[in-house]
Order: C-alpha cells, then structure tokens, then sequence
C-alpha cells in the first residue's frame, strides 16, 4: 500500500476529510506567496484536533533556519519539507529523519549531487519559474524511478484520480503526494477527487511497502529500515 500525502491543507473540513479517506500525510504551506498559504496560528489549530497518527508536515521555501524551527514547536510539526533551492549547509541544519527535500525534475534545476543532502526521503516535483510546486504539471517519471533505486522517494507533481495507479506502477514510489489534482480551486479540496485518489493509490498494484509517514521510526543514512523496495 502506497502511502499519501494531502498537501496544501488550508481550512479544517479538508484536514478532517482527508484523515476520514486515509491519508497518511498531511502538508500545510508556510510560504506567504503560495494560494494555499495557511497563517500559523490556523494551523496550529487543525494539527491540535487531527487524529493520531496522522503525519503534519511543514512546507517552507527559502525560509530562514528560525522560522523552520519556530513554526516546527509552534505547530508540533512532525516533518519539515523544503521545497525551494535550499543548500545542502542549510539542509543539514535540519534532523535528516525529519527532512523531505523536493527535487524539481526538469533540467537544469534540483540539488546536482543527491549525496550532499542527507533526507528522510527526497520529493519529487515540477515547478514553473516563480512557482514552487501546486503546479499541475507532471514531474519526470523516470527520474523518479532512477532516484527511487537508491533513495526514497515521495513522487509529486501533476498527480490526480485518473493517473495516480500509472504512477504508483511506473516510479514504485515510497509515497505519493497531490495538492491541485483533487481541488475544486487552490485552497479548497473536492473530497470526491480526494476519496478516490487514496484509494487508489493504496490499491495501486506495483507500489512499494513504505513507512516513510510513521511517527515512530527514524532513518538512517541508507534508509534501508523505511524502505522495502517493490513488492
């Protein structure tokens, strides 16, 4: 079973209808100039009355090292993902078992040596200039894959109900993430594309056995403990 993200969570009736579909994951955007960007004290409140188990992610882009930290107490954040073009130095600063680092995968862009960066897993995403993820455009596949051989990996960008199981079975990811595929507008989940695409995704043939969201486990350099690999 494939695990899934719920990125760009910006109100509680999304937060509570994605944990109701099965969502391992959900992100919540602290980048001002993002459409789906959530005000702290917001979030703080959703996070306090989600179920257990239910992993909180923190998106942040080029943010400064005390922002990630003070938002990550503030907000009892259970993950830090970082989706600009933060450095290694400044990713190091972060608890590798806490880190998922998104890689643009269209040329030219993305960290070039993979590893530099010591992550939980590395995300991969599409971006446009200016935009930072939340695109709806799909990410390189094959790249994924290649990544996916030796690293976790979570496969984002462009995803939606009608091609997440094509994914899940191309890239055998160790999770899935989607924002825009299962909005009705940036901001605002439609929880008939958001039902569908969990359930989907964790019926998906070919996807790989992962813990990458569990609380309770740390990962090592190799990330061997939270990565099985194909089925």
């Amino acid at each position: 079973m494939t695990p899934v993200k719920i990125c760009g969570i910006a109100n509680p009736e999304d937060a509570f209808a994605a944990c109701d579909c099965g969502a391992e994951a959900l992100g919540f955007i602290f980048f001002e100039p993002s459409p789906r960007y959530l005000e702290p004290i917001e979030a703080r409140k959703i996070i306090q009355t989600l179920p257990p188990g239910i992993a909180k992610v923190g998106v942040f882009v080029n943010p400064e090292i005390s922002l990630v930290r003070n938002l990550r107490e503030y907000c009892r954040l259970d993950f830090i993902q970082l989706s600009g073009d933060e450095p290694p130095d400044f990713c190091s600063q972060i608890p590798a078992s806490l880190l998922l680092k998104v890689i643009s995968s269209h040329p030219g862009e993305g960290p070039g040596n993979l590893d530099l960066y010591r992550a939980r897993a590395f995300l991969i995403d599409s971006r446009e200039p200016g935009v930072f993820g939340g695109t709806g455009r799909l990410s390189n596949w094959g790249l994924a894959k290649a990544i996916g051989g030796r690293r976790p990996v979570v496969l984002a960008g462009g995803l939606n109900p009608e091609n997440v199981e094509a994914a899940i079975a191309a890239v055998s990811p160790a999770a899935v993430d989607v924002s825009s595929g299962v909005e009705i507008y940036p901001g605002k989940k439609d929880l008939r594309k958001m039902r569908l695409f969990i359930e989907r995704a964790h019926s998906a043939s070919g996807g790989a056995s992962s813990r990458i969201f569990r609380l309770d486990e740390s990962l090592p350099e190799t990330g061997e403990k939270l990565w099985k690999g194909k089925k």
